[in-house]
């Protein structure tokens, strides 16, 4: 995710930094960022010379002090309450005043996160999907202290990166994860009661509904363990059956089968 955000927002024309936790990380996301322009330049998609202003736009670091300068900042990290909140405060002591954070969480609070920071009217929900270069979506998501004019500036960041924005509720899930986990969760469960084989449940929501992929190829895509997680997330919050992890998405999880990042999820690759 952070790579590609990194990359329409280079593309875009903005100064844009990547900062990873270490210089090995930050050498592998650039060169995502590198192969995909390459191949989007193979197939025509892209000019050689708007590649290399792209890449021209792009450096990479590990330290978060190297983002002192930012206008925008684009949290893009492990779901992890705890996890955002450290590097937010931490870059409180880094940025100016005038910075505003974002965060490109799917499931959690952004009142909750941005009360953490000595900024909340300049804390957002920034939630792109994956891949980024390619999806045009972008939620924007307004916590209780979001200023108004916070939140114009960035749904105009989110149109100036090429996106088409949507305003979202904060509450967990926001628009596109209330309806999808449900329909994964319930994929989950069907098959565990035999409704299908995997590869039948897919086709039928592929070629019967078109879907671009069924529901376990897209569990496999977005990862069991992160479904596992923002499920977990929207059941505690509302209590309702509808999200709560099915016993066997649980088991895969704790086998560590997480999907295409661990090489075998619903499928092997």
């Amino acid at each position: 995710m952070g790579s590609g955000i990194a990359q329409v927002s280079a593309q875009a024309g903005y100064r844009t930094i990547v900062r990873e936790i270490d210089d090995s990380t930050v050498a592998a996301g650039i060169g995502r960022i590198e192969s995909f322009l390459a191949a989007g330049v193979e197939r025509g998609k892209l000019s050689a010379a708007d590649r290399d202003r792209t890449l021209a736009n792009l450096s990479g670091t590990s330290r978060l002090e190297d983002l002192a300068d930012c206008d925008l900042i684009i949290e893009a990290i492990v779901e992890h309450v705890g996890a955002k909140r450290e590097v937010f405060e931490t870059l409180e002591g880094v940025v100016g005043p005038e910075t505003v954070f974002a965060s490109n969480t799917s499931s959690l609070c952004i009142t909750e996160l941005a009360a953490t920071t000595r900024r909340p009217e300049r804390f957002i929900g920034l939630h792109f999907f994956s891949p980024v270069p390619i999806m045009k979506l972008v939620e924007v998501i307004r916590g209780l202290a979001t200023s108004d004019e916070t939140f114009e500036n960035v749904f105009a960041f989110g149109r100036s990166v090429g996106k088409d924005p949507v305003t979202a509720p904060d509450r967990p899930g926001f628009i596109a994860n209330r309806l999808l986990i449900p329909y994964l969760l319930d994929a989950v469960r069907a098959y565990e009661e035999g409704l299908g084989t995997i590869e039948d449940i897919d086709k039928t929501m592929s070629l019967g509904c078109g879907y671009p992929m069924g529901p376990f190829t897209l569990l496999d895509f977005v990862g069991l363990d992160t479904t596992c997680y923002i499920a977990g997330i929207m059941y505690d919050e509302f209590k309702d059956p509808r999200y709560a992890p099915p016993p066997l998405l649980k088991r895969m999880v704790l086998a560590g089968r997480h999907g295409r990042k661990t090489g075998r999820g619903f499928y092997t690759y």
